[in-house]
């Protein structure tokens, strides 16, 4: 089985940027996408095979996630059933058989952690909401984290350290949700890769120069770690500030 996880940075730029050509080329079960940046209406996708499901945030052209799925879920959850976390449009959860996919565009605590507070409250939630779920059956986490656990996760960790996204407290919050049975994929097949990111800023040709961080995840439930076959980044796709990741399962 075959997942895509990718913040888009608005689905609508994105397909003028070659969105289609990669959905088709890579040919996923499942492709999740975040920052969608959509209200509902304000698009048509033409995906012949696949499921489509969306949650909008409540303000234009903001947030928002969806999930394209050749096999039709069980059932389907938007949100964290929280209404204090739910206006955003930042998760979307699936129901299979075996298991369950959550795709969830984590809040950014941006300049000046102005929103950290609240991240630390959103991360609590997060964290067992999805722990709730693996008491069922196992999860899969997909989705832009906005946060880069390690050093190793992103190439200046010394001037970032009080920046969104290295702080030492969303960074404990990642470790916690970890412990709490979760594999971060990617590290599990390359525990010392270096150089490898999901992010880049726009400015300072930060992308050219591979000066960027790994903030975007596939997390599983340690049950489904033997079922795990590779964790790759797609870092050669453009159209966006971040690119595709992809996990390859048996299930």
């Amino acid at each position: 089985m075959k997942l895509i996880s990718w913040n888009v940075n608005g689905l609508r730029a994105c397909l003028n940027k070659g969105f289609l050509d990669f959905f088709a080329e890579i040919d996923a079960d499942i492709f999740c996408v975040q920052e969608t940046r959509l209200q509902n209406g304000q698009i048509e996708l033409d995906l012949p095979g696949y499921e489509q499901y969306w949650n909008y945030a409540e303000k234009k052209g903001y947030s928002g996630t969806a999930v394209f799925t050749k096999v039709k879920p069980l059932a389907v959850r938007y949100g964290l059933d929280m209404e204090e976390h739910d206006q955003e449009g930042r998760v979307i959860t699936l129901e299979y058989d075996s298991f369950f996919l959550t795709n969830v565009y984590t809040p950014n605590s941006q300049r000046g952690l102005t929103r950290l507070d609240y991240r630390m409250v959103w991360d609590d939630d997060f964290r067992s909401f999805v722990t709730e779920l693996g008491k069922e059956k196992p999860v899969i986490i997909c989705g832009d984290l906005n946060v880069a656990h390690k050093e190793i996760d992103l190439k200046n960790p010394d001037t970032n350290r009080k920046n969104a996204g290295f702080t030492d407290e969303e960074r404990e919050k990642f470790s916690q949700l970890l412990e709490a049975g979760f594999i971060d994929t990617f590290r599990h097949f390359y525990p010392d890769k270096r150089d490898a990111y999901t992010w880049w800023a726009y400015f300072a040709k930060a992308r050219e120069r591979n000066i960027g961080w790994r903030i975007d995840y596939f997390l599983t439930s340690c049950a489904l770690g033997e079922h795990l076959v590779d964790a790759v980044i797609h870092d050669q796709v453009l159209g966006s500030d971040h690119c595709p990741v992809e996990l390859q399962i048996r299930l």
